[in-house]
């Protein structure tokens, strides 16, 4: 678990320190007198908190309008006011605040709150991390991969919704190209993307990811950690993501959005 502690009483950030280390001793604490600074580790360091604990009445801007400027990087980020001042509790949840703790606060308030935090996520180290419900996403070690071209990815996108079945050349053009009947032409296209998704992998080691089978292909699936892949195996962290949105960039995924949306329902 990431917690952020925003204050701007160094007295108020030692308190906190001293609370979270007894509650979370393996949680990353990262405290901040400066609410700047706490916008530039989302922004420019990309440390994404679980949870923020912050407080309203601060020199430099409010918690209030920090908390906007936070939610505008982290639309779903859990904040936690912490005040010694009741009249702010009516604009602290117009900006969708979790909660709402006066000051001075106890190790029970905290641990409540803490609780409220759901179990995120972590992918599996040394595997891709494919997202597909919303848009089509792939990252390695936290960081986007970059495709050379558009439809290398929608390819990737299409073997990951096939869940590692052998795909053949007519497979994919009617996905992929869905008015183009020459397959040669097709085969031709689907060998260029084939080489392109090799090179791609090749930069991170990771050149199995793609299975040739004489002329078909497929994903391997024990080298990617995919959140569709999860839902369908009964994991509630990834059923409870999905928002009724699957691969939206691509209109042949609306066949198995459809069938999540229903067995979800």
């Amino acid at each position: 678990m990431i917690i952020f502690v925003i204050d701007d009483e160094e007295r108020i950030i030692k308190s906190a320190t001293r609370h979270f280390t007894k509650l979370e001793p393996d949680a990353r604490l990262e405290t901040f007198m400066n609410p700047m600074d706490a916008l530039n580790a989302i922004k420019k360091d990309g440390i994404i908190p679980d949870i923020v604990f912050c407080d309203i009445e601060m020199p430099e801007i409010s918690g209030i309008k920090l908390a906007a400027k936070l939610k505008s990087l982290v639309p779903d980020l859990r904040i936690v006011f912490v005040t010694a001042y009741s009249e702010y509790a009516v604009d602290a949840f117009k900006v969708e605040a979790q909660g709402y703790l006066m000051k001075p606060v106890s190790l029970k308030d905290l641990r409540k709150e803490l609780d409220r935090v759901p179990t995120v996520y972590r992918p599996q180290p040394g595997k891709l991390d494919v997202r597909c419900f919303g848009h089509f996403e792939v990252f390695f070690d936290g960081k986007p991969l970059v495709f050379q071209r558009r439809q290398s990815k929608e390819l990737l996108a299409f073997l990951v919704d096939r869940q590692g079945k052998l795909c053949t050349s007519e497979d994919i053009g009617a996905a992929l190209w869905e008015d183009e009947l020459d397959m040669t032409v097709v085969g031709q296209r689907i060998r260029n993307l084939i080489s392109d998704l090799r090179n791609t992998f090749s930069e991170i080691k990771m050149e199995d990811a793609i299975i040739r089978d004489h002329r078909q292909v497929a994903i391997n699936k024990e080298m990617i950690d995919c959140d569709y892949y999860r839902m369908l195996e009964g994991d509630i962290a990834a059923i409870n993501t999905f928002k009724g949105e699957y691969m939206v960039d691509y209109s042949w995924a609306e066949y198995t959005a459809g069938m999540l949306t229903y067995n979800e329902d």
